[in-house]
């Protein structure tokens, strides 16, 4: 069952809604020169939006008519199979750990839009994350889709984002109103230009103005 924080899907003529189609096209138009096939979601501090954040803009990307799979990397704290109502397993460790090369997408309902779950919490993800197996499922997903959408555990709380968004595209931080802490949105910055990695940009969750997603 599709979960109703996902705006996109409950409620698509809403300024939230519209909010992350805006999103959706200042990422196409930032990315003109050089394009982005493969894209990090992160935020600095758990429970500051990421996951719904992507989910959400994983919908608009489909509905732009773009191939889309997004893929569940929070081995810690998973929430896309929750959000799209379907099974956590088999997913992404059943992909690593077994060597399969037909990943498990899973249909989500929504047309274009394809999840690859965590599959079984490993006890070590970080090894998971940063291996060349990784690498090579990327390449693979990269085939299937026209994008290619990463969840990803808070970048300051393990090393999980950082060794993942080195082999993609970009990286975009979500950040929240009254709750992320300035200090932690500049360490987080810093952290992953220091890897030299494309960060893209920052999406504010939790505005007041009109309840919506706001994108800079």
């Amino acid at each position: 069952m599709i979960k109703p924080t996902l705006i996109t899907l409950t409620d698509p003529r809403s300024p939230g809604a519209e909010a992350f189609r805006t999103l959706r096209t200042n990422l196409m138009f930032s990315s003109l020169d050089k394009p982005i096939t493969t894209l990090l979601v992160t935020s600095p501090a758990p429970d500051e939006g990421k996951s719904i954040t992507l989910a959400n803009l994983a919908v608009t990307m489909a509905q732009g008519g773009r191939n889309t799979i997004l893929v569940d990397c929070d081995l810690r704290r998973p929430h896309q199979h929750e959000l799209f109502g379907v099974a956590q397993e088999p997913g992404l460790t059943t992909m690593l750990l077994e060597n399969r090369d037909e990943p498990p997408l899973a249909k989500t309902g929504v047309e274009n839009l394809w999840l690859l779950p965590t599959g079984p919490l490993p006890p070590n993800p970080a090894d998971l994350l940063g291996s060349r197996r990784m690498e090579s499922l990327i390449a693979g997903l990269k085939s299937r889709a026209d994008i290619v959408l990463f969840d990803a555990p808070p970048v300051l709380a393990v090393t999980d984002a950082a060794l993942l968004a080195s082999k993609l595209d970009g990286v975009l931080l979500v950040v929240s109103a009254g709750q992320t802490k300035r200090e932690h949105a500049q360490r987080a910055k810093d952290l992953l230009e220091k890897i030299n990695v494309r960060l893209v940009g920052a999406v504010l969750t939790n505005a007041s103005v009109d309840n919506s997603v706001s994108t800079y």
